[in-house]
């Protein structure tokens, strides 16, 4: 049957189902009717109908109506219709029967009366756009496929043509000099690689163990590694300076000098922070629980820390051959600081892998590749990561600079009047640009400086700025690189001085960069799964996936029973009146 074609029925008024309590066998007058298939289209009834009222024929265009019509009804309405002499009934809802039960009998629709037209109302066939939910909303977000921060990804991808060429350059010439030179360059060239090449490739194999060291042992003892790693680095860094002290050469001594200054520096650090130890570990266990979940998350790490051998290698070649070339104090800082914003890059891609990885457990509750996640922050990503490697490390080294100030505030206000300024200067920057931003770029794709403000914003709405900034997790990653420098110093110093003593302090600086560098790779992994941790509460302290941990914190805080340790100030009795 055509979509178009009229429909003819004959109805019985006896039919022989209803034959119980029903009549006899007897044939009565059939009426003939045409109705429309509702379900296949329009048809138009041809047959004349007389209305009681008026006698007037109704032309067959007046009686006719639009089915479609009839279609966009509303399904809780019933259907009034005119049947004969104009009496007003309610038709019951037509049931589309299935494909394979057609229905036997079409209900009987008559026409309305001609005081009533039926008007076709046009109707789109196109359906409309379906309004997004917000967790269809938040999915798209999730799955944000543009590149962030272009511009930082291009100028360090022309630093890296650059740095490769620098390197390959100063390969070639170190060749050179070896090859074609005079004589007195061939001994010079010979002895800086007897002497100073084993040593820090040694040193760069021995970084490489001390960091998985050190990351399997805060993820299976965190809470006792949490105090080794604050007063061993303050012995470890205050043994390397007295060693190197003992050397007695006046480079030594310059370099033993700033170990010391620093381990005590470490030390005082370490009193001060006691107090936030214990929430500090309690957050670490929590945040690295999901991590068992996930075997392959260490995967990028192993990525990175190949890379970065294989790069230092030929970096440590380019600063030999950099001895022969004009300029070599200049060459060679360029080589570190390039160095160092090459493995922090690195570090940072582990840490947004982790931190999508992590993210999505506890937006979504699943469990996303690794792989996938890595391959992400290599491409989308790492314009963020060249970003945030760049100022994150001044940033927060200019506001600990600030913080310093502000401690030596006292009555004298005109000497010390800008210590307030240059702190809030630095809060204020610091708000655009922080470490906890990775998790939201990670996560939604967003540019480094809105993810900044966005995540702070999350934690002014939820109060929970004390908390984040007394923390001290970034502090006891950045003291464990500490640790894995001054071992390999040490252990390098003491091999140096003993086959080629002149060289120790050049050694002892290189060694000291190249381990520090790469156990903050390998501790990008605990870093990534705390700012989760804080993040994603901050954007849903409903979740089931998070306890009372930090809850329970801004109760006791806002009831008085458990502060945060202020920036300490000089008491008045000790200030001179």
């Amino acid at each position: 049957m055509g979509a178009s074609d009229p429909v003819v029925e004959r109805e019985t008024q006896k039919k022989e189902e209803e034959g119980g309590g029903g009549g006899g066998g007897g044939g009565e007058e059939e009426e003939e009717e045409e109705v429309r298939d509702v379900e296949k289209g329009e048809v138009v009834v041809e047959e004349k109908v007389v209305d009681s009222n008026s006698n007037v024929n109704i032309n067959d265009e007046q009686r006719g109506f639009n089915a479609s019509m009839m279609q966009t009804l509303n399904p809780t309405n019933p259907l009034r219709i005119v049947i004969n002499g104009g009496r007003r009934v309610t038709a019951p809802r037509i049931a589309t029967p299935p494909p394979s039960q057609p229905s036997r009998q079409a209900p009987r629709i008559a026409t309305p009366p001609p005081s009533q037209p039926s008007r076709p109302r046009s109707i789109s066939t196109s359906p409309p756009a379906p309004t997004p939910t917000p967790q269809q909303a938040s999915r798209t977000a999730l799955n944000s496929k543009k590149y962030t921060n272009k511009i930082s990804l291009f100028l360090f991808v022309l630093h890296m043509i650059l740095a490769i060429g620098l390197v390959g350059f100063l390969v070639f010439k170190g060749i050179q000099g070896l090859i074609l030179a005079s004589e007195s360059i061939k001994r010079k060239e010979k002895r800086v690689l007897k002497y100073l090449l084993p040593q820090v490739e040694a040193a760069s194999l021995l970084s490489i163990s001390l960091s998985f060291s050190w990351q399997k042992a805060v993820r299976v003892w965190p809470k006792f590694m949490v105090h080794f790693i604050l007063w061993s680095s303050f012995f470890l860094s205050l043994s390397a300076g007295i060693l190197l002290i003992c050397f007695q050469k006046p480079a030594t001594d310059g370099v033993g000098v700033c170990f010391i200054a620093f381990a005590i520096g470490n030390g005082l650090y370490a009193c001060w922070v006691s107090q936030r130890i214990g929430f500090c570990c309690k957050v670490l266990i929590i945040s690295l629980q999901p991590v068992s979940k996930f075997s392959d998350l260490n995967q990028p790490t192993y990525w990175m820390l190949g890379t970065g051998f294989l790069w230092m290698s030929f970096w440590i070649l380019a600063v030999i051959g950099a001895l022969n070339f004009y300029f070599p104090p200049l060459i060679i800082i360029a080589l570190v600081l390039s160095l160092a914003w090459t493995t922090e890059v690195m570090r940072n891609v582990v840490n947004l892998t982790v931190c999508r990885v992590i993210s999505l457990y506890y937006i979504l509750g699943m469990q996303s590749s690794t792989q996938f996640c890595f391959q992400r922050a290599l491409t989308q990503n790492l314009g963020s990561a060249c970003l945030g490697s760049l100022f994150v490390p001044t940033i927060e080294a200019l506001r600990i600079v600030a913080r310093g100030l502000n401690l030596l505030e006292g009555e004298d206000e005109f000497m010390f009047s800008c210590a307030h300024c240059c702190l809030r200067i630095m809060e204020s920057i610091f708000r655009c640009g922080n470490g906890w931003a990775y998790v939201q770029i990670a996560a939604y794709g967003k540019g480094f400086v809105q993810a900044s403000q966005d995540t702070w914003a999350l934690f002014e709405r939820q109060e929970m700025e004390p908390i984040v900034d007394s923390d001290i997790t970034s502090s006891i990653c950045f003291l464990t690189g500490v640790c894995s420098g001054c071992i390999c110093v040490i252990v390098t110093a003491a091999w140096t001085a003993k086959v080629h003593q002149p060289f120790t302090a050049t050694i002892s600086l290189l060694t000291f960069i190249i381990g520090y560098l790469m156990t903050r790779i390998a501790m990008a992994l605990p870093q990534a799964c705390v700012s989760c941790y804080y993040v994603c509460y901050a954007q849903n302290p409903d979740n089931r996936l998070f306890d009372s941990t930090i809850k329970d914190r801004l109760s006791l805080m806002k009831a008085g029973r458990d502060v945060v340790v202020p920036t300490p100030r000089v008491p008045h009795r000790f200030r001179e009146t």
